[in-house]
């Protein structure tokens, strides 16, 4: 119901001023619509990718060599890692910040091989007699001569040749001492900077997905190759260490004839190098008490920290960890959980297994200073990156083309998480809002892409990076959503837990979570029209979304991709041709749900033929991933029934007519000015989804007019009508207090 979110002065009168407004001049503004829409496609941008004709290639015949591919062949598998770093936080004689260190990783051979292929990026190595590394058998296995080694740049490897094959079975470590640079781009092992009481101060920190724990030391880095890590760090005094597991009792050592300390580590639990994380700061931080059964900490800044920033984050995490517990029918699988404020960090966050990463803004809160907004933020986030501590740390995905099973699910239940800790806040409904209609307006253009695509098209580290945008999140979110709903979220639940109990420590595909989720159906005796499989994979092998049509005086219901720019061409090929299996919800004059599969593009069903008096809505509180356009009869009553008695129709659905509306018109399946007349109604709405899918849409709207000679008289009759005032207080008197945000979140990890 969207109780704990109120409507603030700003926003109101925009959006209503606007509203009324436009409506004053409806009919000439369709036609200047039509007229600058035309203008604004030509501008479009040309499609790129799969759907894009080139002339023939001119590349090169592809790469022959094992060291010419980005993948690893699957012959070498790491058991342990033992590394120490030792970051300089003062620049040398050059100017740079530099750390130095040493790695020792002992592997199986697990496929006969005379060759070692392990990534490095950016790290000049100690050469031992010609050679970059230094190897040796383990457990009586004797290890064959070095005989070439060298770093392929291009692939980002260090290559070791061998005299003799490795064999199967045995176990080796390779010994490698390493020097560079401390970034300045915020990945890999990197500095960041920040300004306290007039003092410039630096820390070490790290970002490893994807592909950037080989620029901290050498490293079989792909998310199948799970190790344990044992970390050592050298720091300065007044500085503290951390990392993914609990430390020891620092010792102080002197190397090069400096007085330092040295921190070593427990053990990790077996992970994946993504999602390694080490830091060196002088952070403050506040802890649980010491008879919590998980230690949470929250690191940053001393001065933020003696200001009550942290106070919030840390009262939030210890219910969305116990939310999550619950949640996965699972412990949380670490002895505790730091979570640290960067002050220069790329992303909202990142989900390091025990050493969470945050931008200052995800994880503080100030209440003398902060908006309710950030407040949500903080929630939402420090909920994504909980979620992940199971799915995606305990369970991670074979390789990066189904990153979105991990992202697009920390998406959805982070918005549970985030209730269970507002309950007030009725946090589940803003996914709508956050992530559902962005994914829409993503996935409705030619340039989309599926959720999962095919292993070999994803290799290049360029190419993961580009899979992390909102496809991955929000539709991932939208998709997992819509499957929870359709079989119930306590067999969801369930199916989760069977699937991490089986895969606990190792990865998988999304195959194996389709195999347990039907598993869980199964045991619930659900009726399905398919397998869980063969439903969703058209939501996840193909991009792009349905526009259900709905005719209510014949029954008829019809289904075609819904493409903004109705002139697009897809060129991608689909094996399902663009068709998907649809879960329809519906309400008609305030009878209770109904449900039905459509199976094909078009079929006939006489319940959702609609009486004299009747409306229909479909789609119910957006559960499925897919817009409605209606008959012109139905339209016309859903418009009345908002202006007569809106509160019939759900608050997510009178959100969804209107954003519906404006995409339909945007894409010319409807008149703007029905758009237009969706809105009506607000002057009676004192909920927030619907005003903010008005603002948004209504802000978009104007948009079309910003270069045109009716822009300037738009704005003013937006704002002539002293009527406006009179509606605007009985909105205010009824409300109580005020606060609105409907911007959208920056992206997490």
């Amino acid at each position: 119901m969207g109780k704990g979110f109120y409507i603030s002065k700003a926003l109101a009168l925009a959006c209503l001023f606007a509203a009324v407004g436009v409506l004053a001049t409806i009919v000439a503004l369709s036609v200047m619509y039509a007229q600058e829409r035309s203008k604004n496609l030509q501008y479009l941008p040309t499609p790129t990718g799969p759907n894009t004709t080139s002339t023939a290639s001119t590349t090169p015949p592809g790469p022959k060599e094992p060291w010419d591919y980005y993948r690893l062949p699957e012959s070498l598998s790491p058991v342990r890692y033992n590394i120490t770093l030792w970051p300089r936080l003062k620049p040398n004689p050059d100017d740079l910040y530099i750390f130095t260190g040493h790695s020792r990783v002992a592997f199986r051979c697990v496929s006969k091989t005379s060759l070692i292929l392990i990534h490095s990026s950016k790290l000049k190595f100690k050469m031992f007699d010609g050679f970059h590394a230094v190897l040796t058998g383990l457990d009586g296995a004797v290890a064959p001569a070095l005989r070439e080694t060298w770093l392929e740049v291009a692939t980002q490897y260090l290559v070791i040749t061998l005299n003799a094959p490795l064999q199967l079975g045995s176990m080796y470590e390779l010994y490698t001492e390493f020097e560079g640079n401390l970034s300045d781009g915020l990945e890999g092992f990197y500095k960041s900077q920040y300004v306290e009481d007039g003092v410039k101060k630096v820390i070490a920190t790290t970002q490893m997905q994807p592909t950037e724990a080989r620029k901290a030391f050498p490293c079989f880095d792909e998310p199948a190759m799970k190790a344990v890590f044992h970390m050592t760090l050298i720091h300065p005094h007044g500085t503290v260490a951390l990392s993914n597991a609990m430390n020891y009792d620092p010792i102080n050592i002197t190397l090069d004839g400096e007085s330092l300390i040295q921190t070593c580590f427990e053990p990790t639990e077996i992970m994946s190098t993504y999602l390694l994380a080490f830091i060196v700061c002088d952070f403050a931080y506040i802890r649980t008490n010491r008879d919590a059964d998980v230690l949470v900490r929250i690191w940053a800044r001393r001065k933020a920290i003696e200001e009550g920033q942290g106070n919030y984050a840390l009262e939030k995490t210890g219910s969305i960890l116990a939310f999550f517990q619950n949640y996965y029918n699972s412990s949380y699988p670490l002895r505790k959980s730091d979570q640290v404020a960067i002050p220069d960090f790329s992303n909202g966050a990142m989900e390091n297994w025990g050493l969470i990463t945050y931008r200052e803004t995800s994880l503080l809160y100030n209440p003398g200073v902060s908006s309710n907004r950030d407040k949500e933020s903080v929630t939402t986030t420090i909920s994504h990156e909980l979620a992940h501590m199971w799915f995606g740390n305990l369970v991670t995905m074979k390789w990066w083309n189904d990153v979105w099973l991990n992202e697009g699910f920390a998406t959805y239940v982070s918005y549970l998480g985030a209730d269970y800790a507002e309950p007030d806040w009725n946090m589940k409904d803003l996914i709508v809002l956050n992530d559902i209609t962005h994914a829409m307006t993503r996935d409705a253009s030619v340039n989309s892409h599926p959720l999962s695509s095919k292993e070999e098209d994803i290799q290049r580290p360029d190419q993961i990076y580009e899979l992390f945008d909102t496809i991955t999140y929000s539709k991932g979110a939208a998709v997992l959503r819509m499957l929870s709903e359709f079989i119930t979220e306590t067999v969801f639940s369930q199916g989760l837990h069977t699937y991490l109990e089986e895969f606990r420590y190792n990865t998988t595909s999304y195959k194996d979570l389709w195999k347990h989720l039907q598993m869980a159906v199964d045991k619930a005796g659900i009726s399905l029209p398919h397998s869980v499989e063969v439903l969703m994979n058209r939501w996840i092998l193909q991009m792009g979304f349905p526009v259900i049509t709905i005719d209510t005086q014949t029954g008829n219901i019809a289904q075609e991709q819904f493409l903004l720019d109705p002139q697009s061409v897809v060129d991608r090929p689909s094996e399902f041709n663009y068709e998907w299996f649809v879960p329809i919800t519906w309400i008609k004059s305030g009878a209770s749900e109904q449900q039905y599969w459509l199976l094909n593009k078009e079929a006939t069903n006489t319940e959702l033929v609609i009486g004299a008096a009747d409306w229909l809505v479909a789609n119910i509180n957006m559960k499925g991933f897919y817009r409605v356009n209606y008959d012109e009869e139905n339209w016309d009553r859903l418009i009345a029934k908002l202006s007569s008695n809106h509160q019939d129709i759900p608050v997510i659905n009178r959100a969804q007519i209107i954003d519906d509306a404006f995409n339909l018109a945007m894409a010319t399946k409807v008149n703007i000015t029905l758009a237009l007349r969706t809105t009506t109604f607000l002057n009676k709405d004192v909920e927030f989804l619907p005003w903010a899918m008005a603002s948004r849409n209504l802000y978009n709207f104007f948009l079309m007019f910003d270069r045109s000679e009716v822009y300037g008289p738009m704005q003013v009759c937006s704002l002539s009508d002293p009527c406006n005032l009179v509606q605007l207080q009985r909105l205010y008197n009824r409300q109580g207090r005020l606060n609105v945000n409907v911007s959208y979140h920056n992206r997490t990890k």
